[in-house]
């Protein structure tokens, strides 16, 4: 980082970032609370969604350390690509199998990728904005 010139993120993808993030997740849940299916499905698709929003950070985090050549074990970095992979195997599997209109089907592929990209969005601003306040303020 020494030799390139940073920048903090706009405000306005911060706030993009956070409302891809809420809205894709909040509508997920809308979804499924009106869905009409059994309570373990919607269990499973909660759950799915928990663990690809907990995955995708987790991967945001771990090839970004290995950017800024902070030490990542390959069992570390292997899971987390593996993680994130499954969730969506998970997801794809739930919704193939799923006795739902292709319509419904649809709409939690894509709010299930929108909290995903929205997670790793707000994950790399995070550590955008810490970046820029330690090289603003070196002494803390």
């Amino acid at each position: 980082m020494e030799n390139n010139v940073y920048q903090r993120p706009s405000n306005a993808f911060i706030t993009a970032s956070w409302i891809a993030l809420l809205s894709g997740i909040l509508a997920f849940i809308i979804g499924l609370w009106n869905a009409e299916m059994e309570l373990n499905e919607k269990g499973y698709y909660f759950t799915v969604l928990m663990f690809g929003l907990f995955a995708a950070v987790s991967l945001q985090k771990a090839v970004r350390d290995q950017l800024e050549g902070i030490p990542v074990t390959n069992i570390y970095y292997s899971l987390a690509w593996f993680s994130v992979v499954l969730t969506i195997v998970l997801l794809t599997v739930g919704l193939w199998n799923a006795t739902l209109l292709r319509s419904e089907k649809g709409f939690y592929a894509m709010s299930f990728t929108q909290s995903i990209f929205g997670a790793i969005a707000v994950q790399k601003n995070t550590r955008d904005m810490q970046l820029a306040e330690k090289l603003q303020n070196p002494g803390n």
